[in-house]
């Protein structure tokens, strides 16, 4: 049959755990979606995925061509990064709300019943 070994991380036992535990996952919660290297690339990629975004990032390429030109090219930009800026500061924000939740969900003391 199918049985488990349990091994404390106590005492003399440490360095036998810590051999162990590093060939299992962890059962650490994690619900953030970004890291620090990630964010700005994974971020813009979820924004624009927005078609109002592409649309104002259609403008600010259209406006680029000499012939199309409506107004300033740096005008034109600003819309787009001011709504790029503000959802990304909300989304990062959030992010780091639920990575102090994580945080303290997996430093919860638990209590262990044994018969």
């Amino acid at each position: 049959g199918k049985h488990r070994i349990v091994i404390p991380c106590l005492g003399h036992f440490k360095e036998e755990y810590e051999k162990i535990s590093k060939l299992y996952m962890n059962n650490k919660i994690r619900t953030t979606r970004y890291t620090l290297l990630n964010f700005l690339p994974r971020n813009l990629f979820e924004q624009f995925h927005r078609i109002a975004n592409l649309y104002f990032l259609f403008l600010v390429v259209l406006n680029w061509v000499p012939l199309v030109e409506a107004f300033q090219k740096e005008i034109t930009m600003l819309p787009l990064i001011g709504v790029l800026t503000i959802i990304a500061v909300k989304d990062g924000l959030e992010d780091y709300s639920r990575y102090k939740m994580d945080k303290q969900i997996n430093n919860l003391v638990t209590k262990v019943y044994s018969r």
